[in-house]
């Protein structure tokens, strides 16, 4: 059987993975008291039990029981009870964001202000999160990326990595991203906008890709970017970062940036990480 343990900050997105397991044929069980957790594991792996997949939701709420799991979680594994844990994680600009936006009430917040709450609950989860087999940082995944994410793992089986990448393409004219960790200026590539018939069109389109792909020092630039994005990721890896924000810019933000962002997310598709595209400017 597998058994899985779903877990992580208020706001990450919990309840979406339990749905998604639950959609692909897991036994989905949310936020059960914390005692009970060998009673359910037993019950499940009893012969005759048709459960052969189960997820179990923990969160801050049960967090009475916190202070039991990690002795659980150990004595599970010395009676020989596999489990696996998933750990949804986000920045905290992102978490305050989702807050305000659903106007739902933090569950350590009460009266107090939600960015409190958030810093208590990192301390109060450390523990899991350090024993978590998954991190999932859900701060630039939609939930198709999400969805595929966890696809990933429980379902097609593929060797995974506790890494997410966003390559974000944008226009200078409006701004750096704010939660950028690298940043590269494409400028210096031809312009599709000065083209007639691609001045309209987008990186999206093969007409302006191809123009931009045309150029020599476009290629030479994508094959030296991967290169180096390769060599960091690892660095980055083993200094505990589980995600990264490659932001790459033109002056609006619609053709040359968007292609380079494309034509490295497809040379980047192989490695073992989670990748997500985003193109922040294109519809301005």
């Amino acid at each position: 059987m597998r058994f899985v343990i779903v877990t992580g900050m208020s706001g990450a997105g919990r309840s979406s993975v339990m749905n998604i397991l639950e959609d692909i044929g897991y036994f989905c069980v949310d936020n059960l008291p914390v005692r009970l957790i060998p009673k359910l594991t037993k019950i499940a792996i009893e012969e005759g039990s048709t459960i052969d997949r189960a997820a179990l939701g923990i969160d801050i709420r049960n967090l009475q029981g916190l202070s039991e799991f990690e002795g659980i979680l150990d004595e599970m594994k010395a009676n020989g009870y596999r489990y696996e844990i998933i750990f949804l994680e986000a920045e905290d600009s992102v978490l305050v964001k989702r807050y305000k936006e659903t106007r739902r009430n933090h569950p350590l917040a009460l009266q107090g202000r939600v960015d409190k709450a958030i810093e208590a609950e990192r301390q109060e989860l450390a523990f899991i999160k350090k024993r978590a087999d998954y991190i999932l940082d859900t701060s630039h995944m939609l939930i198709r990326d999400l969805k595929k994410e966890v696809d990933k793992i429980f379902l097609d089986n593929e060797e995974y990595e506790n890494f997410f990448v966003t390559i974000l393409s944008f226009g200078f004219k409006y701004g750096i991203p704010a939660d950028s960790d690298l940043v590269f200026d494409v400028r210096f590539l031809p312009n599709p906008f000065y083209i007639p018939g691609l001045k309209s069109l987008t990186g999206n389109d093969r007409e302006v890709y191809d123009y931009v792909m045309d150029s020599e020092n476009a290629r030479i630039f994508k094959s030296k970017l991967y290169e180096m994005i390769r060599f960091l990721i690892p660095n980055y890896i083993t200094e505990g970062k589980n995600q990264l924000v490659i932001s790459i810019g033109c002056t609006g933000g619609k053709h040359r940036s968007v292609t380079i962002a494309n034509a490295l997310a497809k040379e980047m598709k192989n490695l073992p990480y989670g990748i997500n595209i985003e193109h922040r400017d294109i519809k301005k």
